[in-house]
């Protein structure tokens, strides 16, 4: 019966292992070495500002949308346009996995079958290494709603002084 009670405590544990709660400096150092700072004009405090609002700095943040879609990641990222969920209908614009997957062990293959080859493998919004949310992110600011794509960016950011998201962190 306890065991039965850990249950639910070691699911929330698990499903959190992947994402990773970064501190805001940290970021900040990891999207100016991404190249965000002055990209299309938006200056890294935007993308702070944003990454805050959108997930609370937390890498493994997913959100379910009424429609179906889900947002990824950092930047919540959406899955009806931007990147595969394997779950809903998308573009997949930016050719990455919303979630990775892995494939199975090899003894779950089945003897002398190789791992299967995947032009998507490695990449992955809900981890700590943010190469592929950065290019992706790029990607969707280029698009014509620019960072108004994202609703906490318009809610929280835009038109704001947002000097403070960068203030102290030495870059």
């Amino acid at each position: 019966m306890r065991a039965l009670a850990l249950l639910p405590v070691l699911a929330c544990l698990s499903a959190g292992a992947r994402g990773e709660v970064l501190s805001r400096c940290e970021l900040a150092r990891l999207l100016q070495r991404g190249g965000l700072d002055g990209f299309m004009g938006y200056r890294l405090d935007n993308w702070l500002c944003l990454a805050f609002y959108a997930s609370r700095f937390n890498t493994g943040t997913v959100t379910e949308n009424s429609d179906g879609s889900s947002d990824y990641g950092i930047f919540q990222i959406n899955s009806r346009r931007w990147c595969s969920d394997q779950r809903s209908r998308t573009l997949d614009l930016c050719q990455t996995r919303c979630r990775g997957t892995a494939p199975p062990p090899p003894g779950e293959r089945g003897a002398g079958t190789p791992a299967p080859q995947d032009h998507l493998a490695g990449r992955d919004l809900l981890t700590a290494d943010l190469a592929d949310d950065i290019n992706c992110v790029k990607k969707v600011v280029m698009d014509w709603q620019g960072m108004g794509a994202w609703m906490p960016w318009r809610d929280h950011c835009r038109g704001r002084d947002l000097s403070h998201w960068v203030a102290s962190c030495n870059l």
